[in-house]
């Protein structure tokens, strides 16, 4: 007779991304092939419990604590072979970000990569094959500049403090120009305002060069990002919707009509910097997360206090909390009592009462099993008394910062909505292509102009463009996540957000 064992994920493989994760699959495969397990798979929990590896084994042949050692054990080696970290960057259009992805996907030693619209690159690697700096050299190469603060280290789940250092030449369309990241934008005005001008001139008793002079002018600033776009996009080997609206743009000033041409490429060029105000919101908005902490705290060390960055927190150390200040570090109190606002963190509406614990050692020896009137959180707001609290955690890996962590490789993660328009464009595109290739030649078999069936193509061609679903996906669910966060609540990706809207009823269990 078989039993069963479950055990969380987290603890033999801390701080992957999901369940999803390629190393996952690894790890239930190698227990599987281990003498006495029948089998293992993974469970997934409702809400907020942890996903867990469910292990079937014949107790006869194999103790449950052989069961357990097996796991840490596998685990750590996989741990040992497999590395992931995170990068960050400014962030980028979706089209962009597919085109970076698939880039990074064909580095060497690079087992998966997804790039997140809102500028956070999450690489899986070979060990045997590369080295995180290799990889870093090698996004370099790809055009994407990666600023990281506090990264995910090579092991899994392991943050560290980096400098924060440009690593590359940003991606052409970053737009570091006059306007720095609205050059885009104002380019985009320019050509609405430049179209308006010459279309108004058309009216009026003026020469035809005028009006066309303005056109063109706003070819070129409509344009601008959108050719330089499309052409990076065909040396990757890729035709996305961008080159599809350039094509259209062209075929129409071909034809003569300047202004249609024109509105195109206007339309197209605002809708981008609109997505691109949208990434740097959702951006910013998990920037702010991070900057809930504060910089610096004042630690008692050696009978003498002094006031150091958070990062030189160490486990042991005693920080001074004054009242309406923001609690620095993970911990608990040892000295002072006072009400605490949890609600950045754990999402309680009514401040926590805190007190002092009892017995120092025995709180020491067991931090993370301790009442939560002890406990205290980095980033939560103290009220009217003062605090001693002694640090658990450092910041990297207080709570807080694990949130951060969470919400940046939730971004990575795509809805099914989102794999589905990638795989639509991917084939979508080429045949659309393909259709307008035909109609170019409908005048040999239809009594008509060639003229006539190069307007029809290009007509093909504009409405063949599904630009707004491209735009508004990643958009939609980026910002939903964003907005989230700020409001509390951690949603781990484009999947589970999706599933929100088929949802009919929702428990929840109150705290405070």
């Amino acid at each position: 007779m078989s039993a069963k064992t479950l055990i969380e994920i987290g603890l033999v493989l801390p701080a992957i991304p999901d369940a999803r994760d390629a190393c996952v699959l690894r790890l239930t495969e190698l227990l599987t092939a281990k003498e006495g397990i029948e089998t293992a798979h993974v469970k997934n929990t409702i809400g907020m419990g942890q996903d867990q590896i469910c292990i079937h084994f014949d107790p006869n042949r194999i103790s449950l604590g052989e069961v357990r050692a097996l796991a840490k054990r596998a685990g750590a080696d996989l741990d040992q072979r497999f590395g992931h970290f995170l990068l960050n960057s400014k962030p980028m259009h979706a089209r962009q970000a597919r085109t970076a992805e698939a880039r990074a996907k064909q580095i060497q030693g690079v087992l998966e990569a997804a790039v997140s619209p809102a500028g956070v690159l999450r690489i899986e690697f070979d060990r045997r094959s590369t080295d995180e700096e290799a990889i870093r050299i090698a996004v370099a190469k790809i055009g994407v500049q990666t600023v990281e603060k506090r990264e995910q280290k090579a092991t899994h789940g392991e943050l560290t403090e980096a400098d924060d250092r440009p690593v590359a030449k940003e991606h052409d369309h970053e737009h570091d120009g006059l306007l720095g990241e609205r050059t885009e934008l104002g380019f985009a005005a320019l050509c609405g305002g430049l179209l308006l001008i010459g279309w108004l001139l058309s009216f009026a008793d003026v020469n035809p060069w005028a009006p066309w002079s303005l056109f063109l002018a706003a070819y070129f600033f409509g344009g601008f990002f959108t050719f330089r776009e499309a052409i990076e996009n065909i040396r990757a080997g890729r035709f996305e919707i961008d080159f599809l609206m350039l094509v259209a743009a062209i075929g129409a000033a071909t034809l003569g009509e300047w202004f249609e041409g024109a509105l195109l490429l206007f339309l197209f060029s605002l809708g981008h910097s609109l997505e691109h105000y949208a990434m740097g919101r959702a951006k910013r908005a998990i920037e702010a997360l991070a900057e809930l902490a504060p910089q610096t705290a004042l630690v008692r060390r050696e009978g003498s206090t002094q006031e150091l960055p958070v990062e030189q927190l160490q486990v042991g150390d005693v920080v001074i909390v004054k009242p309406n200040e923001r609690i620095p570090a993970d911990g608990f109190v040892v000295k002072g009592q006072s009400s605490v606002n949890q609600a950045p963190i754990t999402g309680e509406s009514v401040p926590v009462d805190k007190q002092a614990v009892d017995n120092l050692q025995e709180a020491t020896e067991n931090a993370d099993r301790l009442d939560a009137r002890y406990r205290a959180f980095a980033g939560t707001i103290n009220g009217s008394g003062a605090l001693e609290i002694q640090v658990t955690k450092i910041a990297s890996e207080s709570t807080l910062a694990r949130v951060v962590q969470m919400v940046n490789e939730a971004e990575t993660q795509k809805s099914p909505t989102q794999l589905f328009t990638d795989k639509f464009e991917r084939y979508f595109v080429p045949a659309a292509l393909t259709l307008v290739v035909l109609l170019l030649f409908a005048w040999t078999i239809i009594d008509e102009p060639f003229t006539k069936s190069f307007y029809r193509a290009m007509a093909v061609l504009v409405a063949a463009s599904p630009c707004a679903l491209a735009i508004s996906t990643p958009s939609a669910v980026l910002s939903g996540i964003a907005r989230a966060a700020r409001g509390g609540v951690l949603v781990k990706g484009g999947g589970p957000l999706e599933n929100l809207g088929r949802l009919h009823a929702i428990a929840f269990d109150k705290t405070g």
